[in-house]
């Protein structure tokens, strides 16, 4: 709230039965299925709200996809490539392995 001291705030807080945590945090990484959100330099914060546990995160986020050992293996097979250039091109192509290996292939 605008205008507010962070003392009277916390003490507010603290009545409504609100906890903050400032967590100390390098990166956040959050894995979806098609890729993950990474969050450089992040700022989090845990919320207690009377038991219930949020928590609120800023910073530089930045998409990649997940690229396995498994699948760098597979397109330098098939596309007989050096593992270095598979994985290189299934960065390019967003972890489609279809596409790498034709890529690669051509």
């Amino acid at each position: 709230m605008p205008g507010m001291n962070p003392r009277q705030m916390n003490k507010m807080m603290q009545k409504m039965g609100i906890k903050q945590d400032e967590i100390d945090a390098s990166e956040v990484i959050i894995k979806t299925p098609g890729k993950n959100l990474v969050i450089k330099n992040p700022s989090v914060t845990k919320v207690d709200m009377m038991g219930q546990k949020t928590f609120q995160i800023i910073g530089e986020i930045t998409e990649e996809s997940p690229i396995s050992e498994e699948d760098i293996n597979t397109v330098a097979e098939q596309a007989n490539v050096s593992k270095e250039d598979a994985k290189n091109e299934l960065e390019k192509t967003n972890g489609d392995l279809a596409e790498a290996i034709v890529n690669l292939s051509e």
